[in-house]
C-alpha cells in the first residue's frame, strides 16, 4: 500500500479542501456506534462519476484500499467506517443530484449522495403526486446506500432493492458499467424493466465490494386515491403467535401489499422516551413491573401493529373490512386516515385551550411521524430510541448519534412467515440479552408474502464501564444461537460479516467473482466478500 504516494495525486485531482488527511476529518470518520473503529488515512470527496474513475484508477495504482459511503449513516451497521486501519473513504454524499423524475412513469433517476429528505423535497416540488419509500433512518440517511444494502422502509415500494435498476457503476479498473437495458445507448426501457437482455447484474452489486454505484433508477408510488393506516394494540404478551398467522393469509392474497411491523411495547418505548432509572434504581434489564406501568402510561401493548391500505375507495373500503374480521379479535383495532387525523389535531388544539387532552395530545405526536411514515415522508422521530440507555441523554436528541455516546447493535434473522418461528426467536434472544444486562426491543416486520425480518436492538451507553462488552458479548452470543437454529440475518456490520462466511460453494463462487471485479482488492476489501 503506497497510500501517501496517492494522497499526493488525489490532491492534485480534487483540491485541498476535497482531500484531507487531518485529524479532524480523520476522526469525523473513525466514530462509530460500535465499539471501535479504524481510522482511515485520508478522506476523499467526489463530485461526479468521472472524479469517481480517476480516483479509482489512482487507488489502484497505487494499491490503496477504497470504502466508498453513500451519506455514512449507516447506523448500527458499521456506520461510517472503514473495515481496515490506513484505508481511503471515498465520501459521495457531494454527488447529490436527482438526474430526472419522470412523472408518467413515476421513477426518478438519483445519486448516492440524494438524502431521504432531499428526494422527498424535490418530489414534493416537481411532482407531489409521486410517493418515495423512506426508512427509519432520519433525514440525511441515502436513498442509494440503503438500497444496496437491501434495506427496507413501510410502503408497498418497502423492498428497496427490488424497487431499483439500471445501476451505474464505477469497477475497480476505472471503466464504468450500466446495468440492464442501459448499456444500450438508444434503449427505451433500461428505466423501467430490471434486467435486459443477459445475465441481470444488479444484485451483484448489493451486499458487495464489486464496484461503486454512482447513479441508479428508484421506483416510484403514484398516489393512491385513497390510504387508511391501522394500529393493532395486543395486550397479551403471548398475542404475537396468532398475530402473525392471522396476517400471514392477507399478506398471501394480497389484501396487504405495504410492509407491516408488529413491535413490542420495548421497541416503541425506546423511541418516546430514555430509560428509567429513578424508578428502576439504575437496575437493568428493565424490571416486568415497571415495564408494565410504562406501557400502561403510554397506552401501548405488548404487540403493537402498524400497516396501511392504498388503493381505490372501494379496494381500501374491502380489505379494512378484512383486516377487522382478522385482527380485531386479537386487540385494539384502530383506523387512521387523514380526515381523522385533522379532526383530531382540531380537537387537541382546542381542548388545550382549557387545559385538557394531554393524554390525547402526546398520543397524537407519537402517531403523525409514524403515520408520515407509512406514505414514504421521512422523519427523524425513530432515531430517537438509540438514546434508551443513555445516562446523560442530549438535552435535545441530536440528528447524529455519533455525537453522542449512544452505542447500537442490530441483530436482523429472517425467518418464514409464522407465528411459532416468531416465538422460538424470541425465546432464544431474550434470555442471552437479559444475561448480558439488556431488555429486547424488537419489530418483525413482514416484508413479502411469505417472511419477516425480525430486527432487534441491543442499546447500550459507551460511558459505562463494562456496558460496551457485554453489547458485544450479547451480540456475539445472539450471532451464535440465531445461525445454530438456521435464522440467517439480512445484512451484518463488520461484527457480523466473518460470522456468515462458510466453507461452501456460495462463498468460493463470491471470492472467485471478487477476484474477477476486483483483483488488488481495492474496492472495501472484507467488505461482506471474504478476502
Amino acid at each position: 500500500m503506497r497510500s501517501a504516494e496517492a494522497i499526493r495525486v488525489w490532491r492534485e485531482l480534487l483540491g485541498l479542501d476535497r482531500c484531507r488527511d487531518d485529524a479532524a476529518a480523520v476522526e469525523q470518520y473513525a466514530r462509530s456506534m460500535q465499539p471501535n473503529a479504524p481510522a482511515p488515512c485520508c478522506v476523499l470527496y467526489a463530485r461526479s462519476t468521472e472524479e469517481v474513475q480517476e480516483i479509482v484508477r489512482v487507488a489502484a495504482r497505487y494499491e490503496t484500499p477504497l470504502y466508498p459511503l453513500s451519506r455514512g449513516k449507516n447506523w448500527g451497521y458499521g456506520d461510517a467506517c472503514v473495515l481496515r486501519a490506513g484505508a481511503v473513504i471515498l465520501d459521495l454524499s457531494r454527488m447529490d443530484r436527482v438526474l430526472e423524475i419522470n412523472r408518467e412513469l413515476a421513477y426518478a433517476v438519483i445519486e448516492p449522495g440524494v438524502s431521504q429528505h432531499q428526494l422527498y423535497s424535490t418530489l414534493q416540488t416537481q411532482a407531489p403526486e409521486l410517493w418515495m419509500d423512506s426508512t427509519g433512518a432520519g433525514y440525511d440517511a441515502s436513498v442509494v446506500g440503503n438500497a444496496l444494502d437491501r434495506g427496507f422502509g413501510h410502503t408497498p415500494y418497502g423492498d428497496h432493492s427490488r424497487t431499483t435498476c439500471a445501476l451505474e457503476v464505477v469497477l475497480a479498473d476505472g471503466s464504468l458499467l450500466h446495468t440492464g437495458f442501459t448499456h444500450y445507448p438508444q434503449a427505451r426501457a433500461g428505466q423501467v424493466f430490471p434486467h435486459g437482455v443477459g445475465p441481470s447484474l444488479n444484485e451483484l452489486f448489493t451486499q458487495t465490494n464489486f464496484g461503486i454505484v454512482t447513479r441508479l433508477t428508484l421506483w416510484l408510488s403514484p398516489k393512491p386515491e385513497a390510504f387508511a393506516c391501522f394500529y393493532l394494540l395486543a395486550e397479551r404478551e403471548d398475542a404475537l403467535v396468532p398475530v402473525v398467522d392471522a396476517l400471514r393469509p392477507l399478506r398471501l392474497q394480497g389484501v396487504l401489499n405495504s410492509a407491516v411491523h408488529v413491535g413490542n411495547d420495548l421497541r416503541i418505548l425506546s423511541s418516546q422516551r430514555g430509560y428509567p432509572w429513578a424508578q428502576t434504581g439504575g437496575r437493568t434489564p428493565l424490571p416486568s413491573a415497571v415495564r408494565e406501568q410504562l406501557r400502561l402510561e403510554a397506552g401501548l401493548g405488548a404487540w403493537n401493529l402498524t400497516g396501511s391500505l392504498s388503493g381505490t375507495p372501494e379496494h381500501v373500503r374491502g380489505a379494512a373490512a378484512r383486516v377487522r374480521r382478522a385482527l380485531s379479535p386479537l386487540g385494539k383495532l384502530v383506523f387512521v386516515d387523514d380526515r381523522k387525523l385533522q379532526l383530531a389535531t382540531k380537537a387537541v388544539r382546542l381542548l388545550q385551550r382549557f387545559g385538557a387532552a394531554k393524554t390525547l395530545a402526546r398520543k397524537l405526536e407519537a402517531l403523525v411521524p409514524n403515520y408520515g411514515l407509512l406514505k414514504g415522508i421521512p422523519t427523524n422521530e425513530p432515531l430517537r430510541g438509540v438514546y434508551w440507555r443513555l445516562r446523560q441523554p442530549p438535552p435535545v436528541p441530536s440528528e447524529d448519534p455519533l455525537e453522542t455516546p449512544a452505542g447500537l447493535y442490530w441483530i436482523s434473522p429472517v425467518l418464514p412467515m409464522q407465528g411459532a418461528l416468531a416465538k422460538h426467536v424470541m425465546g432464544l434472544i431474550t434470555p442471552i440479552f437479559e444475561t448480558h444486562g439488556f431488555e429486547v426491543p424488537v419489530t418483525f416486520t413482514l416484508l413479502n408474502e411469505r417472511s419477516m425480518v425480525a430486527v432487534f436492538n441491543i442499546l447500550y451507553d459507551k460511558t459505562v464501564d463494562g456496558e460496551t462488552s457485554r453489547a458485544a458479548a450479547c451480540y456475539d452470543a445472539s450471532m451464535e444461537a440465531l445461525m445454530k437454529e438456521g435464522y440467517v440475518p439480512y445484512r451484518v456490520g463488520p461484527r457480523g460479516m466473518p460470522k456468515l462466511v462458510a466453507d461452501d460453494t456460495f462463498w468460493t463462487l463470491a471470492r472467485r467473482l471478487k477476484q474477477t471485479f476486483d483483483p488488488a482488492g481495492i474496492i472495501a476489501p472484507g467488505r461482506y466478500i471474504p478476502s
